[in-house]
């Protein structure tokens, strides 16, 4: 396979890029992206039902997204993952859409993770500081040089920045076996308080509603590779077994984890920002070592700057292969002469989720965890949307005249394509009941509607102002040869 990026006529010639991505590489990216522990307390805070709704979830959409992965990456290898099959399966602006959703989403992700960061990292200083959390001053500050540290590193390279992501993934293992195992170490010395009425549907389920779209969200991630596909060493052999790998760990951990967090902290306790940490400075008391929190809040903070590094570098793609198909401004699709990077992507994407902190922080007067709430919830819409694409990709190639099998036969496209395309659009449909932590029911429904249409909206602005450049491009490189 070419190093290069496939780039319409007209459009600037592709960069080479470096192929420093391997597979034990690969297994960890997934682990960190997929595994995010920052969205579990939101979602255990609903109570037991939430381990049905991640089994289904298990089933019915994360098998189908793993089965889309390595089909669509095996057909159409190449950088831009989401934006590229859209574009080669439903056309240019179905392409455009799918990539710009998976972007921006990540857009209104990466500060959540931010805050998330800062809600953990205080429990590192020590006790008495963990009211820093909710500190806006403390929060911003804190999130926005975190934000500052991922770039730069990302900007020297995959070469480095994925060191960022394997001591995530590493983190994130290790966090996650010490929260598992001090939870067995309390059910079998103390037992628990969880009964079976705790996993029936409670008589008001309006916000476990929520929840669905979120663990639907908290699932996604084994795409993220196949957007730096053309930094992917030998990608048609490294990426079947690590996506198998990443996912099997990660859907093991989200079950074990969850079920941990509802032994160790009562659903009505459990913080959003906090909970993780809770349950475990919980525990530990109760065992009698309760030094190993701090500890603890050190390697969940490395595991969640991993995340925030995998999904800003594997995101800030799609801008940079826009900008090369003139979809976007051109200078996206720069990269760095020294580091061969997509700098200008990576920059435009940090500096538009600095100022969406700013303005969630300053003009909205909500708490921490609203705003981080509410980031989530409309993330989770944008996010979605490109697996919309992916999924009915599945079904139209397995519908085709001409069907030729890639990786797997017609009958598991079909089936992978029909369930993982229904249960992404309840999980968006439910993406918009409130969370328990909204405080105003107008406030969220006018951020949930008006940022999704304003972000398609300014999709569908991108497209069509850059795309008469595109034309013109086209028929000036016809030109001559008329």
């Amino acid at each position: 396979m070419s190093n290069q990026v496939t780039a319409m006529p007209g459009a600037q010639e592709a960069p080479h890029l470096r192929r420093v991505l391997g597979k034990w590489d690969l297994v960890l990216l997934f682990v960190v992206a997929v595994f995010n522990l920052n969205v579990l307390p939101s979602i255990a805070a609903n109570g037991g039902v939430t381990i049905w709704l991640w089994m289904i979830s298990l089933i019915l959409f994360f098998w189908p997204q793993g089965i889309a992965v390595i089909e669509l990456a095996h057909r159409y290898p190449g950088e831009g993952g989401v934006y590229l099959w859209a574009k080669e399966i439903f056309g240019d602006f179905h392409g455009f859409l799918s990539g710009w959703c998976y972007w921006t989403n990540n857009m209104m992700y990466v500060p959540t993770i931010m805050l998330y960061f800062v809600g953990v990292s205080v429990f590192v200083l020590g006790a008495g500081h963990q009211s820093l959390a909710d500190n806006k001053a403390f929060a911003l500050t804190a999130s926005l040089l975190l934000l500052a540290i991922l770039v730069v590193l990302n900007v020297i390279g995959l070469g480095v920045g994925k060191w960022v992501n394997n001591l995530g993934g590493i983190g994130t293992g290790i966090a996650a076996a010490l929260l598992i195992g001090l939870g067995i170490i309390v059910w079998t010395r103390f037992g628990t308080t969880v009964t079976a009425a705790d996993f029936k549907i409670p008589a008001n389920p309006r916000f476990v509603l929520n929840s669905f779209g979120v663990i639907c969200f908290g699932l996604v991630g084994l795409e993220l590779a196949s957007i730096m596909g053309d930094e992917i060493d030998n990608p048609q052999k490294t990426l079947p077994g690590a996506v198998t790998w990443g996912g099997v760990l990660s859907g093991a951990l989200y079950i074990g984890a969850t079920l941990t967090l509802l032994i160790a902290v009562s659903k009505d306790s459990i913080s959003v920002l906090q909970g993780i940490v809770q349950a475990v400075s919980h525990m530990a008391r109760r065992v009698g070592v309760a030094w190993i929190v701090a500890p603890f809040a050190f390697l969940l903070s490395l595991s969640i700057a991993g995340i925030g590094s995998a999904w800003l570098g594997g995101s800030a793609r799609i801008p940079f292969v826009a900008g090369l198909d003139s979809y976007m401004p051109s200078w996206l699709g720069k990269i760095h002469p020294k580091y061969v990077t997509p700098y200008a992507a990576l920059i435009v994407h940090a500096v538009v989720s600095m100022v969406l902190v700013i303005i969630n922080f300053t003009f909205t007067g909500a708490g921490v965890q609203e705003t981080f709430q509410k980031l989530l919830s409309l993330a989770v819409v944008l996010q979605l949307v490109p697996f919309l694409y992916m999924f009915g990709a599945l079904l139209k190639i397995a519908s085709g005249h001409s069907f030729t099998k890639g990786r797997y036969s017609k009958a598991t496209l079909f089936a992978a394509g029909a369930s993982g395309l229904l249960t992404t659009s309840i999980g968006i449909a439910l993406a918009f009941f409130p969370a328990q932590q909204i405080t105003s029911l107008l406030s969220y429904e006018l951020w949930m509607f008006g940022g999704t249409l304003f972000f398609i909206g300014l999709a569908a602005f991108f497209f069509y102002v850059y795309g008469r450049r595109k034309a013109a491009q086209k028929v000036a490189a016809v030109a001559p040869a008329l």
